[in-house]
């Protein structure tokens, strides 16, 4: 790809994601704008969470609201990786996750499902993220993001969220050739869906691929691999970085390290160190302390920080993250302490 000349215009979180070097290390948190954040509770207390996601002003005040309380590096659109989904025909509702009203498991089901226009299927993504962009400061960064189609498709044939996903695990064994034409669908839709993302103003991309640690490597490589590969060959042109996190995903590495994201995420399992070593220095690392960690004290949290960045490594392309989604019981100011310590502190692990 062709990387802009101009550094200085640049944001921190955009220079990391290409391993360039930066003063310090970028931080942002996944789901930082959430149930933990009392402001987000008041809005989520007058509407459903479809309504949130579907009316741009709300959803991107409360985009905006971490970005607010927190000094972090960039901003993620607050949505959900289903939203998508619900336009290719699939009803669903979410108590408090998602509920697919008729599970995909047959081959009539999986004909009817739709490959909409984004413009058609999502305008009102596309209408948050203009709202978002006028608001955030230059400096601060836009992620737009969805689901890698095998995550959506457990959802899809399990007809809900599970620890094990047995449902949709059996069905992607016995019905190998429906798995891979309902994955296909979802590829098709999830490339229109991030295309239309950076071109209303995300600048960057994140694919979640949170179920991606279900599958054996061979596994992997057959249903999952493929989809991702696509996906982010369809958006290289966009000239974007694009973010890849396959959680649980420590043996999947060896692979991942070639589906061509700028960044790979890493889960809390994992060190980054380890991690490092296995992508090679081309490709950056976003992560990975537990978000449990966050209950900690303050001096313990301070040294669970310190040794995220310190497996970092000194070498450019560490963007430091939590290695999944923050819990809703978290304490703000624990998170206000993390964010303080990583800008703090991170430049003496640069060295």
């Amino acid at each position: 790809m062709t990387r802009s000349s101009n550094l200085e215009a640049e944001p921190l979180f955009i220079s990391a994601c290409y391993c360039k070097p930066t003063s310090r290390t970028p931080v942002w948190i996944m789901r930082q704008a959430g149930r933990y954040l009392p402001e987000y509770r008041k809005i989520r207390s007058q509407v459903d969470f479809l309504t949130l996601t579907k009316t741009p002003d709300l959803a991107a005040e409360v985009t905006l609201q971490p970005i607010r309380r927190f000094d972090l590096d960039a901003a993620i659109l607050f949505s959900d990786i289903m939203t998508p989904v619900e336009g290719m025909g699939v009803g669903m509702e979410f108590n408090p996750g998602p509920i697919v009203s008729e599970p995909i498991r047959t081959a009539s089901q999986i004909d009817a499902l739709r490959v909409p226009d984004a413009d058609e299927n999502v305008p009102f993504v596309a209408e948050t993220i203009k709202i978002i962009r006028q608001e955030l400061p230059s400096t601060i960064p836009l992620i737009g993001f969805a689901g890698a189609p095998f995550t959506l498709f457990t959802y899809l044939v399990e007809g809900q969220g599970s620890k094990t996903f047995s449902q949709a695990r059996s069905f992607l064994f016995s019905e190998p050739e429906l798995s891979l034409r309902i994955l296909e669908k979802l590829t098709d839709v999830m490339i229109q869906y991030l295309r239309t993302q950076a071109q209303a103003g995300a600048q960057a991309l994140m694919i979640f691929d949170s179920w991606a640690g279900l599958l054996s490597v061979e596994d992997y490589r057959a249903f999952a691999y493929p989809s991702v590969c696509r996906i982010i060959k369809s958006l290289g042109h966009l000239d974007i970085p694009l973010i890849y996190f396959p959680n649980q995903g420590a043996s999947l590495l060896g692979t991942v390290k070639d589906c061509g994201a700028d960044v790979v995420g890493i889960d809390w399992r994992t060190s980054l160190s380890a991690a490092r070593e296995v992508l090679g220095s081309e490709v950056a690392v976003q992560g990975n302390l537990d978000p449990m960690a966050l209950f900690s004290s303050k001096k313990d949290l301070g040294s669970k920080i310190d040794n995220v960045l310190k497996q970092g490594g000194s070498g450019p392309g560490h963007i430091f993250n939590l290695g999944h989604g923050i819990d809703r019981m978290t304490d703000p100011d624990r998170v206000a302490f993390l964010v303080e310590r990583v800008r703090e502190r991170s430049q003496a692990y640069m060295l």
